[in-house]
Parts: C-alpha cells; structure tokens; sequence
C-alpha cells in the first residue's frame, strides 16, 4: 500500500465520509477531511496534524472549493485520490417535488461534486496520476418510486463519470462509481428531505419507501463499505462502478436482464430505424 497517497474527501461529518476518513486515516494515509462545520470533524485531525488536516468546505461554494484544494496542496504537496462523497436525498412523488429543494439538491450532489472534480482535475493531469471515487448509489443504476428527483442526480453522475474516465484514462487517472444500497447512515435521517404527499394515490409509495422503523437496522455495514473502497485505490485496476450490498446486486441485475428483455424484444422495430442503404 502506498501510504504517501494524499486523500481529499468531502462530507466526512457523518455517514460513509466520516468511517472512509477515519479508515483512511487509521490505514496511514495521509488525509484532508472537510465538512460544512469544522467542528464536526476537528476530532479526526487532533493530535494527528503531521497527516491529517481538517477544513471547513460547503462543495455549493466554489470559492470554498478552490481555497480547500489550494490549502491540500500548500499542506502536503499533492492530492493523490478525490473522494466525492457530500451528498443529500430527496423523498417524494415526481408530481409533488419542490422545485426549490430538488435544485438544491443538483446544487449538492452534481455540481458541487463537478466543481470539486474539476478544480483537481488540472494538478492530477500534471502528476500524471490520480483517483477520482464518486459516490453514487444503486440508485445511479435502477429507479425506485417517490425518489424520482434523487435518481436524476445520481444518473447524472453515473453518466458524466462514463465520459470523463475515457478522457482522463490518457493521464493514468481512474474513475470510480461507489454504488451502495441501503447502509446504516443517516443518509435517509438528517442527509434527506421529505415532502409529504398531498394526492391520496401516491401515499402508497411514500408509506413503501419511506419507513422510520428501518432506520439502524439497514443492512448494509458503512465500516466494510469503506474497506471496499480503500480496496480498489491500491488496486491497478480500479473498476470504473463498485456496487456494495446485496440489495445493490439484486436491484443492478434485475434492471439489466429486464433492459437486455426488452431490447431484444423490440430489436427488430429498432435496427429497422436505419436507412436501407
């Protein structure tokens, strides 16, 4: 293991951010852990400060953003692996989302993950190296009702990263989309905004989905999520998506068998669409 690998990761409050960081930081790497509140981190870097520095990054700021990269790498010379992990969820029926919460929400989990990508992007070109974790979710890859919106971001994600680890590949950077299923964090607690449904026919779905008693009882271990992903840094071949949780396989290949059915079923209506030379 190459432990001189500088580590920059956003959302290390809670959930996946704080267990990677702390595995990160316990496996001797050496680690920058940013969060909107300093104060919800300062106890990752206390007494470790040779390796670990904290720092205060809303990742909807870019001026935030350029000042926390800038500070990584005055501080330890380098950043060797972006992990894009700061993120929300959204519940509710496409009909009934709030316009002003959803964009909220791009706001997070697409553009502040893209700026972030693209303010290191410059200096992992230069190196020549680099590895660029994006966390997505099985929700990148299949769709599930009364979370319509949160899926356009993640799909987002999925889609963009396809593109930018063929164009990054050149400069011995990876790419790699972490997709989990339902884990014992508090992405659907505190990370997650609810909008109640008003419309009786959608209220089946929103009592399907969202479920309070399942809170803690996930099945999904944050801990074996984050040595998963410090497997496939010390990998030489990184996979560009790493589903985590059994419900994630489930759900991934129930959605391709289904997708690879249907297009075989209608393969002759779509290979018809062509001119006939």
């Amino acid at each position: 293991m190459s432990q001189n690998k500088v580590w920059l990761i956003t959302g290390c409050s809670t959930g996946f951010g704080r267990v990677l960081a702390e595995q990160a930081i316990q496996a001797g790497y050496r680690v920058v852990v940013t969060a909107r509140q300093l104060e919800a981190i300062a106890d990752l870097a206390k007494d470790r400060e040779d390796r670990v520095l904290a720092l205060p990054l809303d990742v909807t700021q870019p001026e935030q953003i350029q000042a926390a990269v800038q500070h990584t790498l005055t501080h330890f010379g380098s950043i060797d692996v972006l992990v894009n992990n700061a993120g929300i969820g959204y519940f509710s029926s496409v009909e009934e989302s709030v316009e002003e919460e959803t964009r909220k929400m791009f706001e997070i989990n697409f553009w502040g993950l893209m700026h972030m990508t693209n303010a290191v992007l410059p200096h992992m070109r230069n190196q020549r190296s680099g590895h660029i974790i994006n966390f997505s979710s099985i929700g990148g890859l299949a769709s599930f009702p009364t979370l319509g919106y949160y899926h356009a971001t993640k799909y987002a994600v999925e889609g963009i990263s396809e593109s930018l680890a063929q164009e990054v590949a050149p400069f011995n950077i990876h790419v790699s989309l972490i997709e989990p299923s339902s884990f014992r964090t508090d992405w659907a607690g505190r990370s997650s905004v609810k909008t109640s449904s008003s419309i009786a026919e959608y209220q089946s779905f929103m009592d399907m989905i969202v479920t309070p008693d399942a809170a803690g009882k996930e099945p999904g271990d944050p801990q074996k999520a984050a040595e998963a992903v410090l497997q496939i840094v010390e990998s030489d071949k990184p996979p560009l998506r790493l589903l985590l949780g059994n419900a994630a396989y489930a759900a991934a290949t129930h959605k391709l068998n289904t997708l690879l059915q249907s297009i075989e079923e209608w393969k002759e209506v779509t290979q018809n669409a062509d001119f006939k030379e």
